[in-house]
């Protein structure tokens, strides 16, 4: 079990950064967790309020933008923001979900992002802002919004195509803090306003936004391939939760991290998106539950059929080395010895539930494929649907 684990949870402050292998086994697939809600049956669970990966909207997926909430009794946490996250909540009868209006974001602790690509930050606005009438200004201020920092340097360009023009060349890469501040002007009409028009305070006086902070060695080459291996790291504490954090292989993004929550129920591990990691395996070391994206290979080859333009084989070779195909996510569950894998972010998200399934062969774990709003309980009880 991850060291992290078993030290007490006792409210801290904020924290910066400072830290067995398996046989493969193949068991049958196990049936996937269904859509619709249920009761939780731990004080720990994980609702999965969207399961697609990627900006792109598919004919054929009913799969909201990839995100998470770690329940931890009557607080939860978010992990990631993406399209349609603001409605789910309401659904997934989280926070003051059923006051009219309803409140459910006087919930909500802490938001972490792994990383900075739209469509893990394309709602956060939203949430925020939409979420002063939903209950923000009733959560226990200010909720913390934890992501990646500013990586420094752009990446290379791919594909061989030309030089693009540089978005923002004053401030190309900015992490977490800078695009928290870059929203609240963005929507500053708005929030003058509303604070003028009806008294409501501005989220930049609910929020309160920080960049994870890396020991100097491991961001100095942001380009460097692959990430640098490395101890997890300190992220957050609370008198419910401990959560720490890891660099994952996602080039070019740079940072990208997976999270892993321990409460006094269990632990449960988000891998971000990321290909096959070493620094993720040890993060989840015998994890209750490892949410892991997923990728279908089959999917990308017909997508992008050869012959290909260079442009194309730089998206595929992109997409190829930058996330875990569903062969590989088995295997890395097994040598975690996570007890329950948890597929979600799909890429693409309309590939056929049977597919997915096939991340069973290697793993010797519970295999749980995910819907929208399903509920995954850590440490005790079964996850909701499993037939």
């Amino acid at each position: 079990m991850n060291e992290s684990s078993a030290r007490a949870v006792t409210r801290r402050a904020l924290l910066g950064a400072g830290a067995a292998t398996a046989a493969l086994a193949t068991t049958a697939a196990a049936p996937a967790a269904a859509s619709g809600h249920r009761t939780p049956r731990s004080n720990t669970h994980v609702v999965l309020l969207g399961t697609a990966g990627g900006p792109s909207l598919l004919q054929g997926s009913d799969r909201h933008g990839i995100s998470s909430a770690v329940v931890v009794g009557d607080r939860y946490y978010l992990v990631d923001a993406g399209h349609g996250i603001y409605h789910q909540l309401l659904k997934a009868r989280l926070g003051n979900w059923n006051k009219l209006p309803a409140e459910p974001l006087d919930g909500l602790r802490a938001v972490f992002l792994t990383h900075l690509h739209s469509d893990h930050v394309s709602d956060l606005a939203t949430l925020f802002t939409s979420g002063l009438f939903a209950g923000l200004d009733r959560a226990d201020p200010p909720v913390q919004l934890i992501g990646p920092g500013d990586r420094g340097v752009l990446p290379p360009v791919f594909g061989g195509v030309p030089e693009p023009a540089i978005v923002a060349p004053e401030e190309p890469t900015p992490g977490t803090t800078a695009m928290w501040h870059h929203l609240i002007r963005a929507f500053a009409t708005d929030y003058n306003d509303r604070s003028r028009d009806n008294g409501k305070p501005s989220p930049h006086n609910l929020v309160e936004a920080h960049d994870i902070v890396l020991p100097s060695e491991l961001a100095a080459d942001p380009n460097g391939t692959p990430h640098p291996a490395m101890n997890p790291i300190d992220v957050y504490e609370d008198d419910r939760v401990k959560v720490t954090g890891i660099l994952v292989q996602h080039a070019p993004i740079f940072p990208a991290f997976a999270f892993r929550f321990d409460t006094e129920d269990g632990s449960v591990v988000f891998s971000g998106d990321t290909s096959p990691s070493d620094n993720l395996i040890r993060l989840a070391d015998g994890a209750d539950v490892l949410l892991h994206e997923v990728m279908s290979v089959a999917a990308v080859e017909e997508g992008f059929p050869k012959p290909r333009t260079p442009q194309q084989e730089g998206l595929v070779q992109h997409l190829l080395s930058a996330h875990t195909s569903i062969e590989d996510v088995g295997p890395v569950a097994e040598r975690a010895g996570a007890k329950k894998l948890v597929l979600h972010h799909f890429v693409p998200p309309h590939r056929p539930e049977r597919e997915w399934r096939n991340a069973q062969k290697g793993f010797s774990g519970r295999l749980i494929v995910g819907q929208d709003l399903d509920v995954i309980n850590v440490g005790t009880g079964r996850s909701r649907g499993q037939r």
